[in-house]
């Protein structure tokens, strides 16, 4: 009788073992899941800027209340830029020579040029999240005049990229064109 009730709860107790091995195996490293999202941004950010033809990279909205808006290239570039930058604080790496102040280089001008500097960006971007560890997470990072930690940053890429396609979709709509994630 023993035997078998030593049993039946062995047999029991096998699907509590189970899920408490697949919880531990279920686990994602928070610069895993992080990466995840500067893929999702990715792949709606590069196709979006490569979506319009170079001729129209100098486009400029004026229709409205448009007084210093960025073309369609310095938004890209702007985007890029940033990204190199705060990918950089996370890295303790200097972003591209002649990047500063959420600026590209002004050696980067053709959409070619323009399209390779933004897909660096999302490389540098995705080695600054992968770098996001238990361990790290809130260690102290400067930016500007506030103290962020190291997820708050390439959180503040994402943000801020996630704000500038939409003014991308919006130069692309303007242009006649539909957002390559909307067709």
């Amino acid at each position: 009788m023993r035997n078998t009730l030593v049993f039946v709860l062995s047999v029991m107790s096998l699907p509590l073992w189970a899920s408490a091995q697949s919880k531990q195996a279920a686990r994602a490293p928070i610069g895993q899941v992080i990466d995840l999202w500067v893929t999702k941004t990715e792949q709606l950010v590069v196709p979006a800027a490569e979506a319009l033809p170079e001729s129209a990279y100098g486009f400029r909205p004026i229709a409205g209340e448009f007084t210093g808006v960025r073309t369609f290239a310095e938004q890209v570039t702007h985007l890029a830029a940033a990204n190199y930058q705060l990918a950089g604080l996370v890295l303790g790496a200097d972003p591209p020579p002649g990047t500063k102040n959420e600026t590209a280089p002004a050696s980067v001008r053709t959409k070619a040029e323009i399209m390779s500097y933004l897909r660096g960006s999302f490389a540098t971007l995705h080695r600054a999240a992968r770098r996001v560890t238990l361990e790290n997470v809130e260690d102290a990072i400067v930016v500007g005049h506030e103290t962020q930690n190291v997820a708050g940053v390439v959180i503040d890429a994402l943000v801020h990229d996630q704000n500038h396609y939409g003014q991308i979709v919006e130069y692309l709509r303007m242009n006649g064109i539909v957002p390559p994630a909307s067709r």
